[in-house]
């Protein structure tokens, strides 16, 4: 059974949350929308992300490493048909380190509350995971998000309603369950959906589930997943806030999102954040976040339960151009590790 803290989360959810787009892909842009300065209407589009990490460990470990290289080709083949092709090529993001493809889906798009798109895309579930990657606010995804979204990709089709300047906004998807690079051994599929509406100018409501069976060869043991979030948009302060409840059988070898490392979970499992930003002006934007993970909520004082405040600063040179400088404080609650990190990046999109 799920514990009273997804009712009360729900209930608090359902009184708050700025709605953001359901990015199928990285990119984020308007994929139904055709490119008027190409005749061949194919778009060429991506980024890069160098990053340097210290981490104040007992051996200090520092690195150079890409968070993501990401290139992508997209655009209209029919007046009615759309497509969107990535690669991922960083060599820190995989378990090869070789360049893989990572979004690559069609999308039939001539009705605006009924978009059919078929292939490899994001789950769409999670207000963060529906951030495009290049407009995170934060070098790095909620903890819960990177543990309990897995596989964040995957592929399947999706059934998309709405858009930026709708009221309500929902997606719905059929997918195999098992992620990018592998192929379906189970005959069950995972229904996955998100919602949001729209409240007032200044807020929206969100939620999103999942239900299906991750396990290989393995027909019988369920996973059910429920989310909740909200976000808040006082013109230049914004703060969202996300829940997810996870519970059942898990497949270890799902990859977590954007190469984090999968840890182990228990039968029940949950985690939140909640996040301010605040836009000083065109350049300079400051962010706070507080997260908490508990990989398993039948086990207590176990070392494996992690909390973790992010405070960092995002400037913008242009609109093509980010720097971001975040340090993660790691909140210690049964043992005392030094384990916080110095994160730098600096994103090119083109």
């Amino acid at each position: 059974m799920m514990n009273s803290k997804i009712y009360i989360l729900i209930a608090f959810v359902f009184m708050f949350y700025v709605d953001k787009t359901f990015a199928q892909g990285c990119d984020g842009g308007d994929l139904t929308a055709s490119d008027s300065t190409s005749t061949l209407n194919v778009k060429v589009f991506g980024y890069i992300q160098p990053q340097y990490d210290y981490n104040f460990t007992d051996g200090n470990e520092n690195s150079f490493k890409f968070k993501r290289a990401r290139i992508g080709v997209r655009g209209k083949v029919h007046e009615d048909f759309s497509y969107y092709f990535m690669l991922e090529t960083s060599p820190f993001i995989g378990s090869s380190g070789d360049a893989y493809l990572m979004d690559a889906f069609v999308t039939y798009d001539k009705y605006s509350w009924a978009r059919v798109s078929v292939g490899s895309f994001k789950q769409p579930f999670s207000l963060d995971v529906s951030t495009p990657c290049n407009a995170l606010t934060t070098i790095d995804r909620s903890i819960v998000a990177d543990q309990l979204v897995a596989p964040q990709r995957d592929f399947g089709l999706m059934v998309i309603g709405g858009n930026n300047y709708t009221k309500f906004n929902y997606a719905v998807a059929l997918m195999n369950g098992r992620g990018l690079k592998v192929k379906d051994d189970n005959t069950k599929k995972d229904i996955i959906g998100r919602l949001t509406y729209r409240l007032t100018n200044y807020l929206t409501l969100g939620g999103s589930f999942r239900y299906g069976y991750p396990i290989p060869n393995n027909n019988d043991d369920s996973r059910t997943s429920v989310g909740g979030e909200f976000a808040l948009d006082f013109d230049k302060l914004k703060i969202q806030g996300e829940y997810i409840y996870d519970e059942g059988a898990y497949f270890s070898g799902a990859a977590g999102g954007c190469g984090s490392t999968p840890v182990a979970l228990g039968e029940r499992r949950d985690g939140a954040y909640i996040m301010a930003y605040y836009n000083v002006n065109e350049k300079l934007q400051p962010v706070f976040k507080y997260e908490f993970f508990d990989p398993d909520l039948d086990l207590k004082d176990d070392g494996s339960y992690m909390e973790r405040m992010t405070l960092g600063a995002n400037y913008f040179f242009n609109d093509k151009v980010r720097l971001q400088i975040n340090y993660q404080a790691n909140i210690q609650t049964v043992l005392n590790v030094d384990d916080d990190a110095l994160l730098a990046q600096i994103q090119v999109k083109f």
